[in-house]
């Protein structure tokens, strides 16, 4: 008897079986005996149903009525996700009851027609599957940068793979420009355009760092996709990674400051990617990472009497001390606003040259930088440039009140930018090439305070030799020489391969 009784025990798993689809990599039996047969997709009669105008596959992938993101299928005619595929699942019923027949699996990517159950093969769908997921050979990204042509949306506008608008759900405009701008940084491009560079990297179990690099990599294949449906990208899934590895320190309902966010960015690739305080350790490292060298002294405080103050300089707490460093990037300081109008009582406009703001690393210049306890003097020296160099301009500064920004306007050329004399003497003959172009300018506009205003990016692109102007959704051609005239807040520039090279 118990034996009888233990052998009618599973029915009811069997039934469950019937009514929760398993995943497309691990069928189960019961449902090879539903679907004996795999029909072809020319024997399915409702692929022109499929709407691919409504289709975008940008958003996170999760179930739009159990909100789970395991197992999910996307309806081709509608948009819409939904999990399963069996009997008793969303996307069975949302079949039967709208009559919609057309979906793909947005993990597998095979397509299938329901209530029918069976499998579509067809080669007029492959252009959905590169939109969900683009993928580039070698020799594609290697022509990237020679490219001329437009590319056609399927709603019939234009675009330029590279330099294409990102969707501003709120306030991450401050996100956008740096993920346009790391974008179009050769290395950094070509490594995330290529998946198998990091894909079979295995971050260890409750790491969630790696899915920055997942999710980057996602947003740069689909920013240089010569096949999308429309001439925007939306970086939906690539923010609600940036919120959940920085622990909502950066939000995109919050307006933030990009030189933060790019420092914590580039940190957080460097990291994922398993990469260590050793040069080239990461290509994060191999691309932005240069060298210094930082002299700094201690101040004696200004109440002392002059024999107090000889006496503490020739005490060894207070001798100069040299201590060379890494860096990503550099923040270059502008000199203070005027503080009156001039003779036609209107305010002046400030300028300063880039080479003026640049002394600060030639190793002779000396700042002051005052805590609540001592006062310290720096100089700074460069001893190593990287292929590629970012220069953050500080235009905000923060006092007890308020955050203040600085309007000055950088003069700057647009190429052939020689760094020579701000390398050490011992270093510069080793250095080889100096010479920098400009690549990409971010721009801050309107009140002051990194918490507001709107951001805004200028690219090059290199196959047409424009430059363009990025700002959210909205792109267009400008002149380099409207470039100079912004209120530039941070630069990539990039070295020189040949000194020969046009100017």
């Amino acid at each position: 008897m118990e034996n009888k009784d233990n052998s009618s025990e599973p029915l009811p798993k069997k039934q469950k079986l019937e009514d929760v689809e398993e995943p497309d990599e691990v069928e189960s039996s019961v449902a090879k005996k539903k679907t004996p047969e795999t029909k072809l997709a020319k024997e399915c009669p409702y692929l022109d149903t499929i709407n691919r105008n409504v289709l975008d596959f940008d958003f996170e992938k999760l179930c739009s009525v159990s909100l789970s993101r395991i197992n999910v299928y996307a309806c081709l005619v509608c948009g819409k996700y939904f999990q399963g595929r069996g009997q008793s699942t969303h996307a069975y019923t949302h079949s039967v009851s709208e009559g919609h027949h057309v979906f793909l699996n947005l993990q597998t990517l095979r397509f299938y027609c329901l209530p029918d159950q069976y499998e579509i093969i067809d080669s007029s769908l492959e252009d959905i599957k590169y939109v969900l997921n683009p993928t580039f050979e070698a020799a594609a990204i290697s022509k990237l940068d020679s490219q001329t042509k437009l590319s056609r949306a399927y709603d019939g506008s234009n675009y330029m793979p590279g330099t294409v608008g990102l969707n501003n759900i709120k306030a991450n405009d401050y996100c956008n420009v740096i993920f346009q701008a790391l974008s179009n940084v050769v290395p950094i491009r070509d490594y995330f355009l290529n998946e198998s560079n990091y894909n079979w990297m295995k971050p260890p179990p409750g790491d969630n760092m790696f899915l920055l690099v997942q999710r980057f990599g996602e947003l740069v294949r689909k920013l240089w996709n010569p096949r999308n449906f429309k001439a925007h990208v939306s970086p939906h899934e690539m923010l609600q990674a940036v919120v959940l590895c920085s622990k909502k320190r950066f939000q995109f309902t919050d307006q933030g400051d990009p030189v933060t966010f790019l420092s914590w960015f580039l940190n957080a690739l460097h990291m994922a990617l398993g990469g260590t305080k050793k040069r080239g350790s990461s290509i994060v490292y191999k691309t932005f990472q240069g060298r210094m060298r930082m002299y700094s002294r201690k101040m004696p405080p200004t109440e002392l009497t002059p024999e107090q103050k000889r006496e503490l300089l020739s005490s060894p707490e207070y001798q100069e001390v040299l201590e060379e460093t890494p860096f990503l990037y550099l923040m270059a300081d502008l000199p203070p606003p005027p503080l009156f109008k001039d003779e036609l009582k209107e305010n002046i406009i400030p300028q300063v040259s880039l080479f003026t703001i640049l002394n600060k690393f030639n190793g002779r210049e000396e700042r002051e930088y005052k805590t609540y306890k001592e006062e310290i003097v720096k100089r700074f020296e460069l001893t190593r440039l990287p292929p590629y160099l970012i220069l953050c301009i500080k235009r905000f500064t923060k006092n007890t009140f308020f955050i203040e920004k600085n309007p000055t306007i950088v003069n700057f050329p647009i190429k052939s930018i020689d760094l020579a004399e701000y390398l050490a003497p011992d270093c510069a003959a080793a250095a080889g090439n100096t010479v920098y172009d400009l690549l990409t300018n971010i721009v801050h506009d309107g009140e002051p305070g990194a918490g507001k205003g709107t951001y805004r990016c200028h690219t090059l692109h290199r196959g047409t030799g424009k430059w363009h102007e990025l700002q959210d959704l909205h792109v267009r051609d400008i002149l380099p020489q409207m470039i100079t005239l912004t209120e530039a807040y941070i630069q990539i520039y990039a070295l020189r391969e040949t000194t020969s090279e046009a100017t």
